[in-house]
């Protein structure tokens, strides 16, 4: 029987699948087992491709971010996208970024939380494990004024249900 997990991320990429569809541009589903690649995407006269790795989460949770790993911030390609969904609240939410400026994010936080002492002053300990958020503050405190222009809150708003990213001109 599948997890919860399994069939929450299956929606995730059927719900992107469809507004892609939506939105006028050609999409299919990769194989299964594709590394780093959920949906493939062209326009219409198949003159530019792109790919997308989509993430999805069906509950706020407490940092309301998203699970990323360590690899996710060597995906740096112009043709590669995330779809960021969101079936937390009655309407589903996405947000389209490109790799570069997630794998940026992630690299960075990750930067920041390591450099800073977690519960009872322990250093914390390097893993695998990344958080995509959308409000680096609750997680990391004291950010110095840079890290915050970078982390700030509110960053992911831009890319919103910004399919206009995937438009391939």
């Amino acid at each position: 029987m599948p997890s919860h997990s399994t069939l929450t991320g299956a929606a995730g990429q059927h719900y992107v699948l469809c507004q892609l569809l939506r939105h006028g541009l050609i999409a299919a589903l990769a194989p299964e087992g594709v590394p780093h690649v959920d949906i493939i995407v062209t326009d219409i006269k198949a003159n530019r491709q792109c790919a997308i790795q989509v993430k999805t989460r069906s509950g706020k949770g407490r940092d309301k971010g998203w699970c990323m790993r360590a690899k996710h911030e060597k995906l740096v390609s112009k043709a590669l996208f995330y779809c960021f969904v969101d079936f937390g609240d009655d309407s589903p939410t996405t947000y389209v970024i490109p790799a570069k400026v997630v794998a940026s994010k992630i690299r960075l936080s990750h930067k920041i939380w390591l450099s800073k002492r977690g519960r009872k002053n322990r250093k914390h300990k390097d893993n695998p494990i990344r958080r995509l958020l959308p409000d680096y503050s609750v997680t990391i405190k004291n950010l110095s004024s840079k890290e915050m222009k970078v982390l700030r809150p509110g960053w992911m708003e831009q890319y919103r249900e910004n399919w206009d990213f995937l438009r391939l001109k």
